[in-house]
């Protein structure tokens, strides 16, 4: 049978305490005998402390133990309670006499009878048995709380990671599409837009491997992307990208914007026949972000809603498992499709 180290340092300063607790009580009954009441404390909470160990970790789990037949779990807790009962009266004052004996306990108190004697084993045992069993439930909630607590926390790193897993591939495999119509036209620009590629992967390797990077590093990757887009189209493409922003150095999950430019891209000027546009605004002010993008689209029909894709749908829900206070509403009127992000950063998880 082996022991748990924690369980026995965790009963040691629980003894502690009730040890404290008992010499508080009995000063105001023996005022004058201190050493002899820490001695007689000492040698009771010793012998009560291993009895109570052994009761809460190996008795009580033994006996709750699913049976075939729960008359089997009946008999063994009427035996088992009947041992305890001569562990907290007749060995308990056998314990006593023998601290007695060896000059360790003094006695105190001088009983008239056996009978009184053993009444009083049994008050001092079962008032020890509930204050063991009371901080040994808090002690065993707060654990188990905690480890709830850990699991989630577990659980949601897991998720998060398995949203970005989905989105790089994502975004990757969109930006060798165009890499691809490129290479198809034979058009000269195919050799820039691989070097560009190049220079993004390399940074989503080796510099978003964190939980955050400066969102100056944000904005370098969404112009990146931005110049490896504009490869794929003419002149007639307008993009405004601007924004206002108090410090640079300030922390962002990494590439959390790009989906929604990634968006306005994909999904919008993609199927724009004309006047195709792109209007990018970031602004953080008070550790509040505000993220806007609208860009031209094809019409959407009366009857339909907006359908949101692969990565707005992860977007939603890394922002749940990051910030408590966020919104990301998108809207579409006529050609005009708009993607407004809010964030108080300081509201991470």
């Amino acid at each position: 049978m082996s022991i748990d180290k924690k369980k026995s340092v965790f009963y040691l300063w629980v003894g502690l305490a009730y040890l404290l607790l008992r010499l508080l009580f009995n000063a105001h009954q023996f005022p004058g005998n201190f050493f002899p009441l820490v001695l007689n404390n000492l040698w009771r909470v010793a012998y009560i402390m291993v009895v109570n160990f052994i009761f809460f970790e190996y008795t009580v789990p033994f006996v709750l133990r699913k049976r075939k037949y729960i008359l089997y779990n009946i008999l063994l807790a009427i035996v088992c309670l009947w041992v305890y009962i001569m562990l907290w009266t007749f060995v308990a004052y056998a314990w006593r006499a023998l601290g007695i004996g060896l000059n360790i306990y003094t006695p105190l108190i001088v009983y008239d009878s056996i009978e009184q004697a053993l009444e009083a084993q049994m008050a001092y045992s079962v008032g020890a048995v509930f204050f063991f069993g009371i901080i040994r439930h808090i002690y065993n909630y707060a654990k188990l709380k905690q480890a709830t607590q850990q699991l989630r926390i577990e659980k949601q790193a897991a998720e998060l990671n398995y949203l970005k897993s989905q989105t790089n591939p994502h975004f990757l495999f969109n930006t060798l599409n165009n890499i691809y119509s490129l290479a198809r036209d034979k058009s000269d620009l195919a050799p820039e837009s691989i070097l560009r590629l190049s220079k993004m992967l390399r940074f989503m390797l080796y510099e978003t491997g964190g939980n955050y990077i400066a969102i100056e590093q944000e904005l370098k990757i969404i112009n990146d992307y931005i110049a490896l887009e504009k490869l794929r189209y003419d002149e007639s493409l307008r993009i405004n990208f601007n924004h206002d922003i108090e410090d640079m150095k300030q922390a962002l999950p990494p590439l959390l914007l790009i989906p929604l430019v990634e968006n306005a891209f994909k999904h919008g000027v993609s199927e724009t026949r004309n006047q195709p546009f792109v209007d990018i605004h970031l602004s953080v002010d008070k550790r509040q972000l505000v993220f806007v993008v609208k860009n031209s689209t094809g019409d959407l029909p009366a009857e339909k809603s907006v359908k949101e894709n692969i990565g707005l749908s992860n977007l939603r829900r890394q922002l749940e498992l990051l910030y408590k206070e966020y919104d990301l509403s998108v809207l579409q009127s006529g050609s005009v499709f708009a993607a407004t992000l809010k964030i108080n950063l300081a509201s991470h998880v």
